[in-house]
C-alpha cells in the first residue's frame, strides 16, 4: 500500500513510521522545512515538504496514495498564539480531510484523541456515550472542532474515516507535556504532586501504532470509532509508579486542588504576559484537564483491532531512559 502520513516526525508519528520501516510499505511523509527528517530518509520514506495549511502540498503528498494517516496537531495546554491552536487543528484537519477525499483514497485514520469527550456523564465512558457539556483545553476545543468536521466528510460526502481516541501517551521521547512531567519529577524540578484524587486514562505510544496500523489494514473498520488506553491511574499512583520505575524520590508536600488551580491562574496571567511557558506547565488548560480527569473503556480495540495493551510501567521505563539517556547526550 502507499500511505501518506502527516506528524511523522511527531511523538506518535515516530513510532509508527518504526513499524513501517521495512514493511513492505512505501510511505510518503509530509515535513516542515525545520523538521528533522533523517531518520524518515534511512527509512528510505519519500518526503513532502509542507504543511496541513498548504493544501497544495497535500494533494501532491496524496496523489497515488492508499491510506492516509492524519497525526498532525498543535498539542500543547499554552500558547502564546492561540489561534493557531484553530489553524492547526480545525483548519489543517480540515484541508487533510478535502484533499483525502479528492486523492479519492481508500481509508483515512484520523489521530483525534479522549480529550473531545471532556467528562461525559458515564463512568468509565466509551465511544458511544455523549461528551460532557464542557471542554477544559483550548487543545481539547479546537480537536473536538476537528474530530465533528472529519465526520462531516465521512457522513456527508462517503469519506472512508476511522477515528482513533488515545489518552495520555507514555513512551520513549515524549517532550510534550505528559512527557514533560514525568521528566520534571526525576529532575526533582517539581516543588509538589498534583490531583492525587483525578484519574485519567494512559496509554503505550506503540499500542497506538498498532491500532492505527490494524485500523488501516482491517476491512471492517470504516466508520468506526476507538478510545485508546487500558490502565486507570489517579494523580497519586501515577506519581508512585514513576517514583518506583525511576527511583528517585518525590517531593514530600503536596498542593491542594484549590491552590493549584489558583497558581495555574496566575502563572497562565504571567505567561500571557512574557510569552514564555507558564513554570512547570502549570497553565489553566492544563490544571483543568488534570483535575476533571478522564477514565473510559478501550477495551474495543483490543476486541476488533486485535491490540494488546502494554502495562503502563514498560511505558514509563522506556520514557524515563529516554530522559536519562539525553541526560547524557547533553
Amino acid at each position: 500500500m502507499k500511505i501518506f502520513i502527516s506528524g511523522a516526525t511527531g511523538f506518535i508519528g515516530k513510532a509508527l513510521v518504526k513499524k513501517l520501516a521495512g514493511s513492505g510499505h512505501e510511505v510518503c511523509c509530509l515535513v516542515r522545512p525545520t523538521s528533522r527528517v533523517e531518520a524518515l530518509r534511512e527509512a528510505g520514506f519519500h518526503l513532502v515538504t509542507g504543511n496541513v495549511n498548504d493544501p497544495e502540498s497535500l494533494c501532491l503528498g496524496m496523489e497515488g496514495c492508499d491510506w492516509v494517516i492524519h497525526l498532525a496537531t498543535l498539542y500543547t495546554m499554552w500558547h502564546p498564539e492561540p489561534v493557531q491552536f484553530t489553524r492547526v487543528n480545525v483548519e489543517g484537519t480540515n484541508n487533510v480531510m478535502q484533499a483525502a477525499l479528492q486523492a479519492g483514497v481508500s481509508k483515512v485514520i484520523y489521530g483525534s484523541t479522549a480529550a473531545v469527550y471532556g467528562k461525559p456523564v458515564d463512568l468509565p465512558f466509551n465511544e458511544e456515550s455523549q461528551p460532557g457539556p464542557k471542554l477544559f483545553s483550548e487543545y481539547g476545543r479546537t480537536k473536538a472542532l476537528a474530530n465533528q468536521l472529519a465526520w462531516q466528510f465521512y457522513h456527508q460526502h462517503g469519506l472512508p474515516l476511522v477515528v482513533l481516541y488515545p489518552g495520555i501517551v507514555l513512551g520513549a521521547g515524549d517532550y510534550k507535556p505528559s512527557g514533560k512531567y514525568i521528566s520534571d519529577i526525576i529532575h526533582r524540578r517539581v516543588p509538589a504532586t498534583i490531583f492525587h484524587h483525578s484519574t485519567a486514562t494512559y496509554v503505550y505510544v506503540g499500542d497506538v501504532a498498532d491500532a492505527i496500523l490494524h485500523a488501516a489494514e482491517r476491512q471492517d473498520t470504516t466508520g468506526e470509532k476507538y478510545l485508546l488506553g487500558h490502565a486507570w491511574l489517579n494523580g497519586k499512583e501515577y506519581v508512585e509508579l514513576i517514583r518506583e520505575v525511576s527511583g528517585v524520590s518525590l517531593p514530600w508536600f503536596t498542593f491542594p486542588d484549590f491552590m493549584v488551580m489558583a497558581a495555574s491562574y496566575f502563572l497562565t496571567g504571567f505567561s500571557d504576559i512574557t510569552r514564555r511557558p507558564p513554570p512547570w506547565g502549570l497553565s489553566i488548560d492544563a490544571s483543568w484537564t488534570l483535575k476533571m480527569g478522564f477514565q473510559y473503556d478501550g477495551s474495543k480495540a483490543e476486541r476488533q483491532l486485535g491490540i494488546s495493551y502494554t502495562p503502563i510501567r514498560q511505558a514509563l521505563s522506556e520514557a524515563i531512559a529516554s530522559y536519562r539517556a539525553q541526560d547524557l547526550h547533553a
